[in-house]
């Protein structure tokens, strides 16, 4: 299978936000439609650091979605990259999309200079985990959250 990353655009909407709720799905996760309106809204204002790309199949089919979101840090001069959201539906799983969509956000944070690249997934995530540790180093670090 041959995978096409592109950037999202406005049009796209019907087919990216399917995924998007099984990836939330998959995190036990439920949003209010304005939450899924707000960020669709985000994804493309020019004035957000915050950026989508899809994975496309052989015959146009949008299989896999990445969100990305540029902040500062105090740690690095340069910007960092934060890969929110991954998710490949299950017929494009193991065939290089979640790859291909990694690299894509990796590209976008070189030529955006930024100092590095990271993301979070749950420890249960077994799949997504044998691809990370394949493309990326586990830095050893817990999340924890605090409601607010």
């Amino acid at each position: 299978m041959t995978n096409t990353v592109r950037p999202l655009e406005p049009s796209d909407r019907a087919e990216w936000e399917p995924l998007w709720r099984a990836y939330l799905r998959f995190y036990e996760t439920e949003l209010p439609r304005e939450q899924y309106d707000l960020t669709w809204e985000r994804l493309h204002d020019p004035a957000e650091p915050m950026h989508a790309f899809g994975a496309f199949d052989d015959d146009g089919k949008m299989i896999g979605i990445v969100h990305a979101i540029f902040h500062r840090s105090c740690w690095l001069p340069e910007w960092t990259c934060y890969l929110q959201d991954l998710y490949v539906e299950n017929t494009g799983r193991g065939k290089g999309a979640g790859e291909a969509l990694i690299e894509a956000v990796a590209e976008l944070a070189r030529e955006k200079g930024a100092g590095r690249l990271y993301w979070l997934t749950h420890e249960s995530n077994a799949t997504a985990r044998r691809l990370y540790d394949r493309v990326a180093q586990n830095s050893g670090f817990i999340q924890y959250r605090k409601p607010l």
